[in-house]
């Protein structure tokens, strides 16, 4: 580690490792900082990746894949199954991840690259001069170090604690944090192939339950309700427990990940002088399915590329890395967070009944391709009254 370097990235997931590996490979010095001892651990996500999402970045490895989609199930409250074929998605809906393989080999590449790593180190503060950032102190092992740069890229996760420390206001409402618990669970019966996903207020109230494969009898099996329907007795592990007890007697957990994730908008701006603020600690989650691997490897890759050309113009005032939080907002991810965000507060409003009629009408649907915006759009097809009560959302994506 040294005292100065162009770009410091705090935090070592996809987005940190995009960050540090595009840094690199313009030329900069780069030094990604992760507080945990081991990158990838622990999980925090059920590890699903679209495909075509995830060969924009990288190309898919049997070391780190556990499991290849074919297709993917939604179960109605009424208990209702709506099958969603292969078809709909071209010939792969996508893959589950081992992060914890996943996100090393995605460090590994920012370090061949030619960015420096260090893990065990977290960013205790800011250095601020004049009210303008200048680096960050590093702790490691109960000894602090200066580290200077040029610009530092936040990808420190929900939790954002440098965006705040900066004075960016990274506060969550409770209402759109999704509470979460996720069990890896062996010996349990599933289509190795397919993901399901639970709906209903009895189920996972304002949320969802999961499962995604992992393998052979063995998958992630979790939930995410809202914040504000967490509480004693009701919280998200509870939910988890009653199915889990009743779906899978005899399974066996083996891992237990807890956590949290947003499902607000982003944040209001995303950039101060010299400061730049990408994935889960941008809040640039897809508020509808809580995913997140993906956006973080977008803007983790846009921020650094932003980040090169700014400091080749010896120019990182907040005006002018401005364009990075335009161009992620103007782009089919951005332009899909803000629908997928309408499309989330619609329909945690409504009651199970109309959850039901809603997937009854989709599973009568001859999709060409599956996606959020060709689902919605034949929903609105059968359901003509959906209209009116999408309002303004249904007009933008006819």
């Amino acid at each position: 580690m040294k005292n100065k370097y162009d770009v410091l990235i705090i935090g070592g997931g996809p987005a940190g490792a995009l960050a540090g590996k595009t840094a690199a490979e313009k030329g900069l010095s780069a030094l990604i900082v992760e507080k945990r001892p081991a990158i990838g651990a622990p999980v925090r996500c059920a590890e699903g990746i679209g495909r075509e999402a995830l060969l924009e970045f990288i190309d898919a490895d049997p070391r780190w894949i556990s499991a290849e989609m074919h297709g993917a199930g939604i179960i109605a409250p009424d208990g209702f199954f709506m099958k969603l074929e292969s078809d709909m998605a071209g010939s792969k809906v996508g893959y589950v991840l081992d992060r914890k393989f996943f996100d090393r080999e995605l460090v590994w590449k920012a370090a061949e690259a030619g960015a420096d790593v260090a893990v065990k180190s977290r960013a205790a503060a800011p250095i601020m001069e004049n009210g303008v950032l200048k680096g960050a102190k590093i702790e490691y092992c109960g000894t602090v170090t200066d580290v200077r740069a040029d610009v530092v890229i936040a990808a420190d996760g929900v939790e954002s604690k440098f965006s705040k420390w900066c004075g960016i206001d990274t506060t969550v409402p409770v209402r759109e944090i999704m509470s979460s618990v996720q069990y890896v669970m062996a010996d349990i019966d599933i289509d190795q192939h397919s993901t399901i996903f639970y709906l209903g207020n009895d189920v996972a109230p304002e949320g969802y339950l999961w499962i995604f494969p992992k393998g052979h009898r063995t998958a992630n099996v979790g939930i995410g309700i809202s914040g504000k329907k967490s509480g004693e007795g009701h919280r998200a592990k509870d939910y988890l427990d009653k199915f889990v007890k009743k779906t899978f007697p005899n399974g066996k957990t083996i891992e237990y990940i807890p956590g949290g994730v947003s499902v607000c908008r982003p944040l209001d701006c995303t950039v101060a002088d010299n400061l730049l603020i990408t994935g889960d600690a941008a809040r640039v989650v897809d508020p509808l399915t809580g995913g997140g691997i993906y956006n973080a490897m977008y803007t983790g890759k846009l921020a650094a590329e932003v980040a090169a050309d700014c400091i080749s113009k010896s120019d990182t005032s907040k005006k002018a890395l401005m364009i990075y939080d335009k161009t992620w907002r103007a782009s089919k991810m951005g332009k899909a967070i803000e629908r997928n965000y309408n499309i989330k507060e619609y329909l945690i409003k409504q009651p199970d009944e109309k959850l039901n009629e809603i997937i009854h009408s989709v599973s009568k649907m001859n999709l060409k391709e599956f996606s959020t915006l060709s689902l919605i759009k034949e929903i609105i097809k059968v359901n003509p009254k959906l209209m009116l009560e999408l309002g303004a959302l249904a007009a933008s994506i006819r």
